[in-house]
């Protein structure tokens, strides 16, 4: 098997901070190569090396055993390199054709007739289903990451970068692109994988190259591998991959929502007609494809939200039985009701934390009024900030250090063990472990249960369906704002869930 690309010794540097560090690696025609490694791992900057986007520090690039300096895309796609990023590059308003010759040379004075031609035969030959002449912002995300690739290929890519493709599809969809991928195998092209997925990795690649802390420190056959010798690599010691499930005790009503609807400033109805409960003593999960609904369902319960006319939203007390109607009322109103809500929105420095104050002062934003004649106590809020830098291990010089100087992946420690620690009787998280290694992931899994164990109210919005079905009692699935279904996560299918997710035909209220 040839190898087309080779990396030798390469570091990057952003300041006093290692991305990568002496990282050598091959890459080669005809096989599915998956680069693996926790979140800040440093995979995405090597790629993007690669891709143009980035210059090393220092090490070279080989392509086809001669050196090479990719200065810009546009030099790794003369080389044959293409990424595609987790962020898609198109134009909305352009189509399919349109968004896969932009900014070619002369494309402007390209016959679409012929360039639709071309794009058609790749269409054919890799599997590939598309409609030439839709335009970007009728597209499902799927079909947006078909565009992507299709431009890659039209200009001639014969190695293909993908930074976690798999992130935002239903099952159904990442089938159809792992087949799309094992022909581009087959025709000879090198396809590299970024990914966080063991099962995907397992079932898909033919080699897997591990990165720890911005060093390879292995590259296996996927043969010889298994999660547990993957999962190990990555962390550097064993870990044990189990998300413990307790059966529901004692369930209470906690929310009632009903006939729930929403509408956006340009009148497009986001939500539409939501009505499902939430009970203590459970963790209800909500799946859907990006965009189907989630944050505004999450930010109508927490008042962020406008509700339209004839929503309902009830929270009933599980000590005292009161019920309180939350639509029409804003955050502060909620609080000063004494309903003890706690919100994990997905924006975790735009709309959770304030990025300009340590951890104390953010645990101190959800008590400060507690304070007398005006005097903020910091001593309370200063020994929660501790215990959550000691239980979840964040990483941060003091707990005065600005939030936004940590890393993601500490930034959702810091506002999901702020949350918990307001002892709440209905939690909302969102993406709650999205960028945290595995471990923490694992400890938040665990916590979230012991929530649910006190009889706590727990919803789930998560983009993985097996953490889903694990961690989850029963899963509520949205399709363009509606609910396609409410299902038991323990007898749940995950491609039922799948078609849930892309479908509104067949709903079901279970």
């Amino acid at each position: 098997m040839e190898t087309l690309i080779r990396l030798s010794h390469i570091t990057k540097k952003f300041g006093p901070v290692v991305a990568n560090h002496d990282v050598s690696l091959d890459i080669r025609e005809g096989e599915i190569l998956s680069l693996l490694g926790e979140n800040g791992s440093g995979k995405t900057t090597l790629m993007n090396m690669l891709s143009g986007l980035y210059y090393p520090d220092s090490g070279t690039i080989y392509v086809k055993d001669k050196p090479v300096n990719i200065t810009s895309p546009k030099d790794a796609f003369d080389l044959g390199i293409g990424m595609v990023h987790q962020h898609f590059k198109l134009v909305d308003v352009f189509t399919a054709s349109e968004n896969i010759i932009l900014g070619l040379k002369g494309s402007f004075f390209l016959s679409r007739k012929a360039v639709d031609e071309q794009v058609k035969k790749i269409l054919d030959k890799y599997g590939f289903h598309l409609d030439l002449k839709k335009k970007v912002y009728e597209m499902s995300v799927s079909e947006k990451q078909t565009v992507e690739i299709l431009k890659l290929l039209y200009r001639g890519v014969n190695t293909l970068i993908l930074d976690e493709p798999t992130a935002v599809l239903t099952p159904q969809e990442t089938d159809r692109l792992f087949n799309v991928l094992r022909a581009m195998r087959k025709d000879g092209k090198a396809v590299i994988i970024i990914t966080h997925k063991l099962n995907e990795v397992l079932e898909l690649s033919d080699r897997v190259a591990i990165l720890r802390r911005g060093e390879l420190v292995k590259i296996i056959p996927t043969k010889e591998a298994n999660e547990e010798i993957l999962t190990d690599a990555m962390v550097g010691q064993h870990v044990v991959l189990q998300i413990r499930r307790s059966e529901v005790k004692d369930k209470k009503e906690v929310l009632t929502v009903s006939n729930l609807s929403c509408t956006a400033e340009d009148g497009v109805r986001c939500l539409k007609n939501a009505s499902f409960s939430v009970y203590g003593g459970e963790i209800l999960g909500i799946a859907g494809v990006s965009g189907a609904g989630q944050k505004v369902l999450l930010e109508a319960i927490t008042g962020l939200q406008h509700c339209d006319r004839g929503s309902s939203i009830v929270f009933t007390d599980p000590s005292t039985g009161k019920k309180s109607e939350l639509v029409g009322k804003n955050p502060k109103t909620i609080k000063k009701m004494g309903i003890r809500l706690a919100f994990v929105p997905e924006d975790r420095l735009g709309m959770g934390l304030v990025g300009d104050m340590g951890m104390t002062d953010n645990v101190l934003l959800r008590s400060y009024e507690e304070g007398f004649g005006g005097i903020l106590h910091t001593s309370k809020p200063k020994k929660t900030a501790e215990s959550i830098k000691k239980s979840l291990d964040v990483q941060t010089p003091s707990l005065d250090t600005p939030v936004r100087k940590l890393s993601g992946g500490n930034v959702q420690k810091v506002l999901v063990g702020r949350e918990i620690a307001s002892s709440p009787k209905l939690l909302l998280t969102a993406y709650a472990t999205r960028g945290l290694d595995i471990n923490t992931s694992y400890a938040i899994y665990n916590i979230l249960t012991e929530q649910k164990e006190k009889g706590v109210a727990v919803v789930y919005v998560g983009e993985d369906l097996d953490v889903l079905l694990a961690l989850t009692d029963r899963i509520l699935v949205l399709c363009d704002g509606e609910i396609t279904g409410i299902l038991d996560s323990r007898t749940a299918d995950k491609r039922d869930i799948g078609r849930r997710m892309s479908s509104k035909g067949g709903k079901n209220r279970d």
